[in-house]
């Protein structure tokens, strides 16, 4: 009997305690599946529909990502369409009335996933036809930003019947895609025939080029979407690294489906002034919106402009600063002035334009005067202090307090390490009012003695800055050296004692880089660009060549850009002339640049396709990355809980 209770308690005991043990349960294989369609309301591919509302029904509970960004109606919805989900099932209700004979085509693309671990139903796209057959053939291709070649996301490509380029402003698309994250689009549903093909960053979402401000794209020439039978090859693996076997797969083929669309803003020339701070007395500056062709006239009303001021403007006038001269002027505590300058007109034409300003100052002048009279007090006390403590001090003759001399300060560009290229300058918080260039001079070190060598300083036409020219050469250390007071501002600022020593990277400090590009002739500017995508040198071709010296060691770019009209520079493209922005390239690896080495490079095909050229490393809009398989048993916590 003893026997038999210990047997029962002992049964007992392990029952409980295998009960109430706590655990984590390995919670099974990941789940990579994505969720299955079981069932469409109307059925995929259905032709006579008369009602705008579609059910969509799967295996299991989902959800939509980003349903406004993703999901894409065609033909466009005037009326936003109401996209919703619940459990296993995408509502979508079309709010605009259905076109007669026409192929609806909703694009999902990724958006409807899983509800637990997010697998996408990959590229999925439901259609159906109001009329008696649907529509089948399809166009595809990438859309790029015209000046760098990247991959823009979220734009919107449609399609015209209309072969002429009007319509893009009158009507909206008949059909629609969106990009994605490669700037890539396909759209769907297309009837056989010719159409044009654009791209439009939409403001206003009315699908047609009505704002200057939009980002557009436009084929030069019309499309005719067709279908072919091809062969794919489709991999089947047998694990993580290993192929089983290459199947041969037959597919329906539609095509182009290697369209470019090269997308730019137009320049919108929208003139007016910005603003106009006076920062101190003496110095207002007016800040535009746009560049302007010719200075703005300047008028002074409650004072006299003839020499009031010194004009200093930015390359493109776009900046104009009034450095005041006459005292009497910059002490007033509000100036005011007419701004003449051209704007466009409602035709593109343009005129003067006139703005009144009334601009004062941050603080007043009689404000300004009692804090330098305080600060006088304040630095003749700690004077006449120290001055007391001396034995020849006389009480009823003290010494004469001369208040120190307002600094000048310079800004050298120069530095201990110089590229020979490298450009040299003074550069000074406002304009010079006098220079004595007697007292700069510049010497070169040979073995330990220093030896002059002839240079020039000339104005820049920026009025602050003064560059330093002379024969720099490779290797070589040099000294400049300025007396004190060489420099002098015109409001009163004198230049302390300056001197700097430069040292010349060597030759073979330097790599040299020679290309050879068929194609360019004597119209492509090459930037060499490191690895921020920043330009670092720019060189034009001549005979489709061109070579960069004194290039640093380090990994480059290249891209190139052809100046059409012989401006210097790159111009956007104008949709109602039909003028494409100049057509950009850029070489489709990195280039890994060594000292003391000469590199020729001859391979660069600038018609290779414009989507493959530009490096992944310096592509800002990178693709979305697939979604990574997560390990459960590591990465994954789950609550402990009570095994039965």
């Amino acid at each position: 009997m003893r026997i038999y209770e210990n047997i029962l308690l002992a049964v007992t005991l392990f029952v409980f305690l295998a009960c109430a043990s706590m655990g984590t349960p390995d919670g099974g294989p990941y789940d990579e599946e994505p969720p299955v369609l079981m069932e469409a309301k109307p059925a995929i591919g259905a032709t006579n529909v008369k009602s705008g509302k579609i059910t969509l029904d799967f295996d299991e509970n989902i959800k939509l990502v980003n349903a406004f960004e993703n999901v894409v109606v065609s033909p466009p919805q005037m009326q936003m369409p109401e996209v919703k989900y619940s459990g296993k099932r995408v509502t979508v209700e079309l709010m605009d009335s259905l076109i007669p004979n026409v192929t609806y085509s909703i694009d999902f693309g990724d958006a409807i996933v899983d509800n637990n671990e997010g697998n996408p139903y990959e590229d999925f796209a439901y259609y159906f036809s109001t009329g008696d057959a649907v529509d089948t053939l399809a166009v595809s291709g990438t859309v790029l930003n015209a000046e760098d070649l990247e991959p823009i996301k979220g734009i919107v490509v449609g399609l015209h019947s209309c072969t002429h380029d009007s319509v893009f402003t009158r009507l909206p698309f008949e059909r629609v895609s969106r990009t994605d994250s490669r700037g890539h689009f396909v759209i769907k549903g297309i009837a056989p025939g010719n159409y044009r093909v654009y791209a439009l960053s939409e403001a206003n979402n009315n699908y047609l080029f009505d704002q200057k401000s939009e980002t557009v794209a436009f084929m030069d020439t019309y499309v005719s979407p067709f279908a072919t039978p091809a062969i794919r090859p489709d991999t089947v693996w047998r694990d993580s690294v290993t192929v089983d076997t290459i199947k041969y797969v037959p597919y329906t083929r539609f095509q182009p489906d290697d369209i470019v669309l090269r997308a730019f803003k137009e320049d919108f020339y929208s003139q007016y002034l910005v603003k106009s701070p006076r920062d101190s007395h003496n110095k207002l500056t007016l800040y535009f919106s746009e560049p302007n062709e010719e200075v703005p006239v300047i008028e002074g009303l409650n004072f006299d402009s003839d020499g009031a001021y010194i004009l200093d403007n930015t390359i493109n006038n776009d900046t104009i600063t009034l450095w005041f001269k006459d005292s009497t002027v910059y002490r007033a505590d509000t100036l005011s002035l007419k701004v003449t300058y051209n704007v466009a007109d409602s035709l593109g034409n343009m005129v003067a334009k006139s703005d009144t300003l009334y601009v004062s100052a941050k603080r007043s002048w009689s404000k300004i005067q009692e804090q330098q009279n305080e600060k006088f007090e304040k630095e003749y006390k700690e004077f006449l202090k120290k001055a007391k403590r001396k034995e020849d001090f006389d009480e009823n003759n003290p010494p004469q307090y001369v208040p120190p001399t307002k600094e000048l300060k310079i800004r050298f560009t120069g530095s201990s390490s110089m590229d020979v290229n490298a450009n040299i300058s003074f550069i000074f918080d406002e304009p010079l009012e006098s220079l004595d260039t007697l007292g700069i001079s510049l010497s070169k070190k040979v073995d330990t003695l220093w030896v002059p060598v002839e240079h020039y300083l000339l104005p820049d036409d920026n009025i602050k800055k003064y560059n330093l020219y002379a024969e720099w050469r490779p290797g070589e250390t040099y000294r400049v050296e300025a007396d004190s007071a060489v420099f002098k501002g015109m409001y009163g600022g004198i230049s302390n004692k300056f001197t700097q020593e430069m040292k010349f990277r060597s030759f073979e400090e330097y790599a040299v880089l020679y290309l050879d590009i068929p194609g360019t002739d004597n119209q492509g500017y090459v930037q060499l660009m490191n690895k921020s995508g920043n330009i670092v040198q720019t060189e034009k071709t001549e005979n489709n060549r061109c070579a960069f010296y004194f290039v640093r060691p380090g990994v480059y770019y290249l891209r190139l850009f052809i100046d059409e009209n012989g401006n210097g520079k790159w111009d956007t493209g104008e949709f109602e002339k039909a003028r494409q922005p100049e057509r950009v390239y850029y070489y489709n690896r990195s280039l890994e640049l060594r000292a003391l080495f000469e590199y020729s490079q001859d391979d660069w095909d600038i018609n290779s396709p414009l989507n493959t050229q530009k490096p992944l490393e310096i592509t800002k809009q990178k693709p979305d990355k697939e979604r990574k398989k997560l390990n459960r048993n590591a990465t994954r916590k789950f609550k402990t809980k009570e095994k039965k």
